[in-house]
Parts: C-alpha cells; sequence; structure tokens
C-alpha cells in the first residue's frame, strides 16, 4: 500500500512543481474520505491539481464549471420527457462520477452551490421526490477565488464545514517556477500518467486509516485544541463537534501516509492549519496565522 501511495505522491509532484506540503495534505484528505478546498489566486494550479488527483488514482473525472447562471439541475441531473416512452426519464447530472472539481465554486449562486450539500454529506441527492446513491469512491475537489475578487459569493459556513480541508498553493518558487517555463506542459505530462492507485486499493487505505490507534493521552490533547478554540478570544466561535472529528480523521491519516499505526500529536499539529482554518472565524484570514495561537497555547498532554 504503501508503496502505491509513494507513487502517487512523487508522480504528482512531478506535475505540481514545488509543493509537496500541499500535495501530500491533498493525498491525506482523500484518504480520510474528505472533501478538499483550495482557495487561491487565478492560474497557480488549482485546477491541475485536482485533474493530476484524479488521473493518478484512475478516478472518473467530471470537471463543473461554476458560473453565475448556473443552475442546480446542471449539477444534479434532470427528467426529461421522452415522447417515444410518454414519461419522464430522470437523466443524470456530472455529479455522478467519483471525482468532481467544482472550479470556481463561489462565483455561483448560493442556491447553486447548495445542490452540493447533500452530495457531499450524504454521498447522495435527492430528485423530484427520488433519492439516487452516488458512485464509490466519491470526492469533491473544490477551487475558489479569493473573495476579494469580483463576481464571487462567499461560502456559507455550512458548506465550508463539508470540506474536511482547505489549503492554499501559492506563487511557485525561483526554481519550480523556471521548471515549468522551460520544462513540458502540465497537461501532456498528465495525459501520460499512468494510474499509481486503483480504486480497490484507495478503498483499503482507506479502511486503514480508520484503524489507526488513537490513545486516551492523544485525545486528551485533541480535545484540549477543540476546547481552546471555543474558549479563546482570538474566535469568534470555535470547532463544531464535526470539526474535532475532522481533525482526529486527518490526523490519522496523517499517520497512516508516515508508515505509523498511531497517531501521534505531531500528526495533529501538521493538518490543524488545513482543518480549522476554514472552520474559525478571526481577523487574520491566513489559516496558519489562526492556528498559531492554538499551537503555541495548548500544551501536548
Amino acid at each position: 500500500m504503501h508503496h502505491s501511495l509513494k507513487q502517487l505522491l512523487d508522480a504528482a509532484n512531478q506535475i505540481i512543481l514545488g509543493k509537496p506540503q500541499q500535495i501530500r495534505l491533498a493525498a491525506c484528505c482523500l484518504l480520510a474520505r474528505g472533501h478538499l478546498l483550495i482557495e487561491d489566486l487565478p492560474g497557480v494550479g488549482k485546477t491541475t491539481l485536482a485533474y493530476t488527483l484524479a488521473k493518478l488514482l484512475g478516478l472518473q473525472y467530471q470537471r463543473i464549471q461554476f458560473t453565475s447562471d448556473l443552475l442546480p439541475a446542471d449539477i444534479l441531473g434532470a427528467s426529461i420527457f421522452e415522447v417515444e416512452n410518454h414519461r419522464f426519464t430522470f437523466h443524470k447530472g456530472p455529479i455522478f462520477n467519483q471525482m468532481i472539481l467544482a472550479d470556481e465554486i463561489n462565483r455561483a449562486t448560493p442556491k447553486t452551490q447548495s445542490a452540493l450539500l447533500e452530495a457531499m454529506e450524504e454521498q447522495q441527492v435527492s430528485v423530484e421526490g427520488k433519492t439516487y446513491a452516488l458512485p464509490e469512491p466519491f470526492f469533491v475537489i473544490a477551487t475558489q477565488n479569493p473573495s476579494f475578487q469580483a463576481g464571487t459569493f462567499p461560502l456559507p459556513e455550512s458548506q465550508l464545514d463539508r470540506f474536511l480541508m482547505r489549503i492554499q498553493l501559492g506563487y511557485p518558487d525561483h526554481a519550480a517556477e523556471r521548471l515549468l517555463l522551460t520544462g513540458q506542459n502540465r497537461h501532456d505530462l498528465i495525459a501520460h500518467q499512468p494510474s499509481c492507485i486503483s480504486a480497490s486499493e484507495l478503498e483499503t487505505m482507506q479502511k486503514a486509516v480508520t484503524n489507526v490507534h488513537t490513545s486516551p493521552a492523544l485525545l486528551d490533547y485533541c480535545q484540549a485544541l477543540i476546547a481552546f478554540t471555543r474558549e479563546a478570544s482570538e474566535f469568534s466561535y470555535g470547532l463544531s463537534p464535526r470539526g474535532g472529528l475532522a481533525l482526529l480523521r486527518a490526523a490519522k491519516s496523517w499517520a497512516f501516509m508516515d508508515r505509523r499505526d498511531a497517531v501521534v500529536p505531531e500528526d495533529l499539529q501538521a493538518v490543524l492549519a488545513a482543518v480549522a482554518g476554514h472552520r474559525l472565524r478571526a481577523s487574520n484570514p491566513d489559516s496558519t496565522a489562526i492556528v498559531a495561537p492554538i499551537l503555541e497555547k495548548v500544551a501536548i498532554h
């Protein structure tokens, strides 16, 4: 399992240059059965990262370009009357794929954004009184532009909470950008990459993640981190129980990627910014700065 995982990370790092931490966090999120939000400026590789992961995992992939005129039916599907059969037949929308890229999700209206809520939480969609199961595995990777840019509709807290992690890519460093400028087109590289992990291997890894051990002392530290976010004056509100569960799931996945069968405090610290940054409200919008006082003031038990 870990050999295949290393192949995936190595291949992704050959395509997305100079971002090993962000790639590792993205893989960690998927192993924990979570959805991923990538927030950054246009053109820094958000879409490329999503497509790279889908290709390397061999998943059915569909990109949905979110715009202000996109409707929920454009995502979920709709019933269309068939004259020859004299009845309505439901035609599935692009949501019925294993990996969905919701590109520039905050350019769509809140009504359309909310069409993803049931799919992300329940892995099913309800249309016209009927419920349809989504494929297994099912991941949503959403990208969004910074809220200060024109034509954006900020995601409500309830929808942000459905994303296990939020990451930012940022500009490449000098060496990575030189390779981008002089190297092969990234999409051509992706097209020739074989999948590294099959769907069955991915499912096996996800089950292994759930079996990673958490000691009572580790849970004490996890609860102390959660309690600090609820009590400290730096935050308007703290992590919800769902946020706490997300933190623990991500830490288990991080430990699994390090080939350990038990979570250590450093695992919680490694994923805290990505898991908690979009769930907390503070004056500084940078997620790393948001979680910094938590790690400084909460002692390891």
